[in-house]
């Protein structure tokens, strides 16, 4: 069954909108350059609705280029999860984490090595834009992707939206799918009729395999 991640969640009612139709994953921009950034003391108040309500899903913060410090701090204020580094993190970085932490690629990777954790998801692969740290709402190096799925259960992101995720399922088989701008009115706010488009052609996929 190929997990749904919904990220760049700004409000407690996005979040239950995305759990409540079918997310696996919510996801928390703590790069204050992305127009989806949430301040870590309104993200504790919303992590701690959804432990309470939603134990099993997990909850993951976005971090680029932050000090091992301040990821720390706010995966423990937030009680969050996971990590997603989708900065230039070396592997000495990521390590730190001990298996806490994910690493997002812009772009195919030659190589992984250094950053492979035990449990899924191993990495995210996102595309690659100039400039941006993810959220460009451009699709990804599909096929490259394909190839890296084969090896690692990964997480498909860049560009994806209730039109296109099939195709990129049926594509890639990742492990799980990564979204935010694609099922957003605005940034940073998320549309319920995108989002139940979108889980229902992610799970219609399995209905028909």
């Amino acid at each position: 069954m190929t997990k749904i991640k919904v990220c760049g969640i700004t409000t407690l009612n996005d979040a239950h909108a995305a759990i409540v139709l079918g997310a696996n994953l919510i996801g928390f921009n703590f790069y204050p350059m992305s127009p989806r950034f949430i301040e870590k003391n309104s993200c504790a108040e919303i992590s701690s609705e959804l432990k309470l309500k939603y134990p099993q899903i997990k909850l993951v913060g976005v971090f680029v280029n932050s000090s091992v410090e301040d990821v720390n701090e706010i995966l423990e204020t937030c009680s969050l999860d996971l990590a997603q580094l989708h900065g230039d993190e070396p592997p000495e970085v990521f390590s730190v984490f001990s298996g806490r932490a994910f690493k997002a690629f812009r772009g195919i990777p030659d190589d992984v090595t250094g950053y492979e954790r035990e449990e899924a998801p191993v990495c995210l692969v996102d595309a690659a834009v100039k400039g941006l740290y993810g959220g460009s709402g451009v699709t990804a190096d599909w096929d490259g992707a394909a190839e890296m799925a084969k090896k690692y259960p990964l997480l498909l992101a860049g560009g994806l939206t209730p039109e296109n995720v099939a195709e990129a399922v049926r594509r890639v088989k990742p492990w799980g799918v990564d979204v935010a701008s694609g099922v957003e009115s605005a940034p940073g706010k998320k549309d319920a009729t995108k989002l139940s488009a979108f889980v229902k052609a992610v799970k219609g996929l399995e209905t028909k395999e």
